[in-house]
């Protein structure tokens, strides 16, 4: 502050007298003011506006001056004379620095804003209506200024008002009274020895939209009180950023109370941290929050003929911990990793443990792996007793169900038979368990009504096209874990794959992480050799190239016309018919029945892969090669035949599934023609070192799985796997999709953030561009 200055008498003109330095005084209010939005005086708005009325308490004339004041001196009358008191412009003028460096604006210098006349203001904190910069300078601005022996005068009215020092929570888990196996959390803080609820006001911000976690910023953060209009309490950030994906993996989506399953308690231990003199958490919601930790401890069962490597060893021990805690797991390993002998191990250690001995243990999977599934069980577990249900002789079996251990049985007859629904089960287990992806299919539906102590899933490929097939199977193996499908697609597959929101893709991965275990071969399979991913690219020409160019300006105009007529949404017939039209071209024209396609004989992919299949048999390799299209392995078997390419051929229609692979596998062969639909699941075929994808799909997981049927277990080869497309075309363009979907995956299940939005037009109108030269 700048020293007194000094005061002279009118009677004693000689005799000066030091002075006090004037108090600076001022009055923090909160009006309606009208801001210009954009800046050119077309778009207006009312905001509430933090004000303040600056003035200045001058000790020795008892009187407090108003900032505006134009005299230069005052007077004051005293039993010795009167005293002309010069005015402090130097102290008043640093005091207004001080108060401009903590982000006041002379009101004077605002054009932007629209004060109402008879408002006594001489600055202004904010004018964006940011309440929490507003609430900052209550926060840390006032204080400071009081520091100094300011005087403050607050409005009882002002609207952000702060509570001193850092808000004290508090959290509190109940039993529900409406029903059992529920809790209600309550949360909040305590302000002036009082509990305050804050879930209405943390709640809101959720059903707003959410703030992302990440764009909360560092430090403190200001929380109205819901009791109050006018005062808010801070709490940090990063602990508004637990409370928030706590109350995103708990909350309903309804009201001001969040009430949920048991199966979502694993959420609350998030909280200990931040309370840990936590009240009374009732028991059952206390055993599912240990679900993040495994504790189980078991060996390789002794009656198990084989030797679990450690990773495998690893889900053995936490299948037994979900297990023994009443939760539903999906195994989620790469392909190739075992998890049908980590679910072979893990029924073998119930049998011992005797708890099978009441009801047996049901293994669904797809009809092309029951052998595969009866073969693994009699070589590592032969003492266990299977019964085969399947096939037109099953109706003979059924007296034998609840004897046996293990009853195999496939996703056909599990929709069509009553008589599993009548048996109840130990262990039910879906082997390949995207069959129930779409939650409105006979599969799913039927998989659901099984009486079932536990529930396992097996898949590599939990995640293909869409979050709706994690709530599929999830509404299999734990049920009230993500809530209703309504409330799912509005909570989190909307906010996530449409919008890119983080905070709910890190409360969604947190909320099923306990109940699925992931792996892939390059983080656990350290003795595989490595995989190496080529894309080779085929240019068209000539009448092919043409042919080419003239379907997708036909298709294109009729797909827009059927979009403008129907909608995107209704259209998706058209668009997968023309598109089908523009893939079966990039294959061989001789896949597309239109007319003008029969005069066209060249077939550049065709030759491509001719080319590279010839090098790779020089080389000494062996050879899959996988199509979509049957009709397309039957042209490439053509042409191997004509060069005497020893091959076999699996499609959907194929019998004698796997004397194919074990002839293919003892060398009768060297090149391997598979359909994609046939070969994605079942087949351990190792031999070959070079896996061709001759046309890109739409799910990248279909195409991993069938790569993964010689890069896997056994393996001691360096693998090749080459994607073949047309440059330019609507292969290139799957691949780039493929891509957004990859990533989709990889943010549930490994932590990585993606980037995915649904199919758009404007994703339409790429497809159908032009092709383009390379």
């Amino acid at each position: 502050m700048i020293s007194a200055e000094r005061a002279r008498s009118f009677d004693d003109p000689g005799n000066d007298t030091e002075v006090a330095d004037p108090v600076p005084h001022v009055r923090v209010f909160a009006e309606s003011v009208t801001i210009d939005a954009d800046g050119y005086g077309t778009r207006f708005r009312e905001v509430q506006a933090p004000l303040i009325q600056l003035s200045f308490r001058y000790p020795d004339l008892g009187e407090t001056i108003a900032a505006d004041d134009p005299r230069d001196k005052f007077f004051r009358a005293s039993s010795s004379g009167v005293f002309a008191i010069p005015r402090a412009h130097l102290a008043e003028l640093e005091a207004r620095r001080v108060l401009e460096g903590l982000g006041a604006v002379e009101l004077a210098c605002v054009d932007a804003i629209g004060v109402p006349p008879d408002i006594e203001a001489d600055y202004v904190v904010r004018v964006d209506g940011d309440r929490h910069a507003c609430c900052a300078f209550s926060k840390h601005g006032l204080p400071e200024l009081r520091a100094l022996g300011w005087e403050i005068e607050i409005d009882p009215a002002y609207p952000f008002q702060v509570e001193e020092g850092e808000a004290r929570l508090y959290a509190e888990v109940l039993p529900d009274d409406e029903r059992p196996d529920w809790f209600a959390l309550e949360l909040g803080v305590e302000v002036r020895g009082q509990r305050v609820s804050l879930l209405p006001v943390l709640l809101d911000l959720i059903d707003e939209g959410g703030e992302s976690l990440h764009d909360l910023g560092r430090g403190m953060r200001e929380l109205a009180l819901p009791v109050s209009d006018t005062h808010h309490v801070t709490v940090p950030t990063e602990r508004l950023q637990t409370l928030m994906r706590v109350l995103i993996e708990l909350y309903e989506g309804a009201g001001d109370v969040v009430r949920f399953p048991a199966a979502r308690a694993g959420a609350l231990e998030a909280l200990d941290d931040l309370f840990p003199h936590e009240t009374h958490v009732p028991e059952r919601a206390r055993k599912a929050r240990k679900l993040h930790h495994v504790e189980t401890l078991v060996d390789s069962p002794p009656r198990l003929r084989a030797t679990l490597r450690p990773y495998q060893l690893e889900g053995l021990r936490w299948l037994q911990h979900l297990r023994a805690n009443d939760a539903g797991a999906v195994l989620a390993d790469d392909m190739g990793l075992g998890k049908t002998l980590q679910c072979i191990a893990h029924i073998v250690v119930e049998k011992a443990e005797g708890r099978m001995s009441d009801r047996p243990c049901l293994v669904v999977a797809p009809k092309s792996l029951m052998g595969n599934w009866a073969r693994e069980l009699r070589k590592f577990a032969p003492h266990l007793s299977v019964v085969a249900f399947h096939g037109p002789q099953r109706r003979q079996r059924v007296r034998k169900l609840r004897s046996a251990d293990v009853v195999l049985t496939s996703y056909p007859i599990l929709v069509r038979d009553e008589a599993l629904v009548e048996q109840k089960w130990h262990l039910l287990v879906l082997d390949e368990a995207q069959a129930i992806k779409n939650s409105r299919s006979r599969a799913h539906a039927a998989a659901r009504s099984l009486d079932a102590r536990h529930r396992l899933a097996l898949s590599g490929t939990p995640v293909e096209n869409h979050l709706g097939e994690l709530w599929a199977l999830f509404d299999f193996v734990e049920p009230e874990l993500l809530g209703s499908e309504l409330r799912f697609k509005s909570w989190f597959r909307t906010p996530i794959e449409r919008f890119g929101d983080e905070t709910r893709l890190e409360a969604l991965r947190e909320l099923v992480r306990p109940h699925i275990l992931r792996r892939r071969k390059q983080d656990v399979a350290k003795d595989l050799p490595p995989k190496t991913r080529l894309r080779r690219s085929v240019e068209l020409e000539g009448k092919q190239r043409e042919l080419y160019e003239s379907i997708r300006l036909s298709a294109h105009g009729d797909v827009r016309r059927a979009i403008q007529k129907r909608g995107l949404a209704a259209s998706t017939v058209p668009i997968l018919d023309a598109l089908m039209k523009l893939r079966q071209l990039c294959c061989d024209p001789k896949l597309v029945r239109m007319h003008a396609a029969r005069f066209v004989r060249e077939s550049a992919k065709m030759e491509a892969l001719l080319q590279l299949v010839d090098a790779q048999l020089q080389g000494g390799h062996r050879i899959l090669i996988f199509s979509q299209f049957t009709t397309m392995l039957g042209l490439i078997s053509e042409e191997l035949r004509k060069r005497d390419v020893r091959h076999f051929m699996l499609t959907g229609q194929s019998r004698r599934r796997q004397e194919l692979c074990d002839r293919f596998e003892a060398g009768e062969a060297e090149v391997f023609l598979i359909s994609l639909k046939a070969g994605g699941v079942g087949l351990n075929l190792v031999s070959a070192d070079t896996v061709i994808h001759y046309d890109p799909w739409w799910n990248p997981q279909a195409q991993e799985q069938a790569t993964d049927r010689a890069y896997r277990i056994g393996q001691t080869k360096p693998v090749f796997v080459y994607d073949l497309f047309v440059a330019g075309s609507v292969e290139e363009r799957m691949l780039q999709l493929q891509e957004r979907k990859r990533r989709l995956a990889d943010a549930i299940l490994e932590g990585e953030a993606p980037t995915v939005d649904h199919l758009s037009e404007a994703d339409v109108d790429v497809l159908f561009s032009p092709l383009m030269a390379y």
